[in-house]
């Protein structure tokens, strides 16, 4: 007989030693890597130092791209909830069978390589006879053509589309709980639509408005292939400077020290926000 104490710990063993074993390791290693020393002839060198930490939170040019990165995760963030939370609230709405079609459409974009849709958005951006500016040039929109890539807005366009669905399916799960004819009961009871969706509605979104906004924002934050292909060299970020230290400059032990960097300060947004909100709307959750 298995000791019930242990029991669990068998059933959760291969799991964890998984999760340290592609987790954990590699993660040791990259900080450790970080504390190596490099140079441009001799390669990385085994000796202990805080040299790569010192450049990175000393000099403008690294604040200047972390500031970047979170300022567009929060606005893929911002423009996500205000296109997904209405989305699903119109999908919870829907009746079968187009609540099934509609949610194949808001999914199908996932069936689809990340890199493959932000290229279709290359295309569409890309130059002055790019088809967005002909759109907008014909509809008297903008007098002159529009330029998207290699711009902040661009990559914001291209995340909020690559990301809106996991918005989207947050907010529709948090809304399943919810009886559609609450709704109707409140219009029959002399409330506007306004007032339903106020006070009835945006109550119950708000945990899968919450949690979605927390999974946009990390993927966001830590996006490489959109902001590669839409920002270019002009418009680094994070994720892509990691990238161009490890595979361009060979320059391992600093892009590692960027890499740990990312994912604390995003480790640490996320903790602190799930507190904060877990705290603000505790009612909410329960």
């Amino acid at each position: 007989m298995i000791p019930r104490r242990v029991a669990p710990w068998l059933l959760v063993g291969p799991a964890l030693l998984l999760f340290v074993a592609v987790v954990l390791i590699p993660i040791a290693m990259t900080l450790l890597l970080s504390f190596h020393r490099w140079g441009q002839f001799t390669g990385i060198e085994t000796v202990i130092v805080l040299d790569n930490w010192r450049e990175v939170i000393e000099d403008p040019y690294f604040a200047e791209m972390f500031l970047r990165t979170f300022r567009i995760a929060v606005l893929v963030t911002v423009a996500a909830a205000l296109i997904g939370a209405p989305e699903a609230y119109v999908l919870h709405r829907m009746r079968s069978p187009w609540k099934g079609i509609f949610l194949l459409i808001v999914l199908g974009p996932l069936l689809i390589s990340v890199v493959a849709r932000t290229l279709g958005w290359a295309l569409l951006f890309g130059g002055e006879t790019a088809l967005v500016n002909i759109v907008l040039l014909r509809l008297g929109l903008v007098a002159e053509p529009v330029r998207f890539m290699f711009t902040e807005t661009g990559v914001v366009i291209a995340l909020t589309h690559v990301l809106v669905p996991f918005m989207v399916l947050a907010v529709w799960a948090s809304l399943q709980r919810m009886d559609p004819r609450v709704d109707d009961a409140a219009v029959s009871l002399g409330a506007g639509r306004a007032t339903v969706l106020w006070r009835i509605v945006l109550p119950q979104a708000i945990p899968g408005i919450l949690g979605g906004a927390i999974i946009v924002f990390a993927l966001a934050a830590s996006a490489f292939a959109t902001p590669a292909i839409i920002g270019g060299r002009r418009l680094k970020v994070a994720s892509t400077l990691a990238y161009d230290e490890f595979l361009n400059t060979l320059n391992w032990p600093l892009g590692a020290a960027v890499a740990v960097l990312l994912l604390v300060a995003l480790a640490a947004i996320i903790v602190a926000a799930n507190r904060l909100v877990e705290r603000r709307f505790a009612q909410v959750f329960e």
